[in-house]
């Protein structure tokens, strides 16, 4: 399972958006490029900003899709086709509304309600078993109010925790890659951000 050779990032592209609660898989894939002193670049026949890393000895792509979330599948599909990617060895981070900020956490496949979750199953052919990186965003507590909170800039306490799990979270990358999901996870699971 840890033969992960793409890391995804969901957000949405431009300025509005980069400070937004959806925005956090973002968060992660930027400071994992900040720790491994690669910029994203943009490159447009993958629909995104990309980069090559090596991590524990293995040849990774990221990738941030410039989509639009709901249409984070094209990129994925794109760069994953064109290095003969397999789902299962994809990562993918995105903000998770059933955790609260300052957790994150690994989830082999599934369903999601996210939808660049479900545009990434589709474009994969319906395949669900990627890795997921599930950050803590918190739930506003009912489902009228979803879209202003995703959509909406955390406050700095809040920001802070999601901050801590990240952080935690890009450690925890390296454990993964040496191909130790299991010790990982552990590690990821037991934070208190």
């Amino acid at each position: 399972m840890a033969d992960i050779r793409l890391i995804v990032g969901l957000g949405n592209p431009g300025p509005e958006y980069e400070n937004t609660r959806h925005n956090a898989g973002e968060w992660f894939l930027n400071q994992l490029a900040d720790t491994f002193h690669t910029p994203l670049k943009a490159e447009s026949k993958f629909f995104g900003k990309t980069a090559r890393v090596t991590i524990a000895g293995q040849d990774v792509r990221l990738l941030y899709p410039t989509t639009f979330m709901n249409k984070s599948g094209q990129a994925v599909a794109a760069l994953a086709n064109f290095y003969r990617i397999e789902p299962e060895q994809i990562l993918v981070a995105f903000d998770e509304l059933d955790l609260p900020p300052g957790v994150a956490k690994y989830k082999v496949g599934g369903s999601s309600s996210q939808n660049g979750i479900k545009d990434i199953v589709a474009r994969l052919g319906n395949n669900r078993d990627f890795l997921r990186l599930r950050i803590g965003i918190g739930h506003p507590g009912h489902k009228s109010r979803v879209t202003g909170h995703v959509l909406g800039k955390p406050p700095s306490d809040e920001k802070a925790a999601i901050d801590s799990a990240i952080d935690e979270a890009v450690r925890c990358t390296e454990i993964l890659l040496k191909g130790d999901l299991k010790q990982a996870q552990n590690r990821l699971h037991s934070h208190k951000g």
